[in-house]
């Protein structure tokens, strides 16, 4: 198992899921900034989407909000719509792009409860998403701040760590 799993498996077992949620759909939320897939959530809007971590026996539980993700509670009278189930060094490797979802859905290493179609539109926008680091920093720095720092970026070599830009 990869060195950074080991912390986050002591966390997620010791922390509440509530604020694991919270953190996490906070840090999507500020990811998707700038992002070209971000037009696509509209298209998913009011869906409550779970991720069970097997593991852990967490279930983080959200709802999608136009370009936003908000943390919800479970409950049972208002169940997800699908949940994402797997182990937590499953779910490292599809965040990071280490395995390819397809790989981890037909191996069963993750698998979808719920709503199917909702699931696949999911899958497939994970899939296609290509974070545009450039688009992101322009979004939350502005585009004078982004100016000065992303050519800044590249002459001392940190732009080269980072994912190639894909859009405009």
């Amino acid at each position: 198992m990869p060195l950074p799993i080991q912390p986050l498996l002591l966390a997620l077992r010791l922390i509440p899921a509530a604020v694991h949620t919270e953190i996490l759909a906070r840090l999507f939320t500020h990811l998707m900034r700038g992002q070209s897939i971000a037009d696509r959530l509209g298209d998913l809007r009011g869906k409550r989407i779970g991720i069970h971590i097997t593991d852990t026996g967490n279930l983080l539980a959200f709802r999608i909000d136009g370009v936003r993700l908000r943390a919800v509670g479970r409950s049972a009278t208002e169940p997800c719509d699908v949940t994402i189930q797997g182990a937590l060094a499953d779910f490292w490797l599809l965040a990071t792009r280490a395995e390819d979802p397809d790989t981890l859905f037909f191996n069963r290493r993750l698998s979808l409860e719920g709503d199917t179609e909702t699931g696949l539109y999911i899958k497939n926008l994970l899939d296609a998403w290509e974070f545009d680091w450039q688009a992101h920093v322009v979004a939350v720095l502005g585009r004078p701040a982004a100016g000065r720092l992303i050519p800044l970026l590249h002459k001392i070599g940190l732009a080269t760590r980072l994912p190639p830009r894909t859009g405009a």
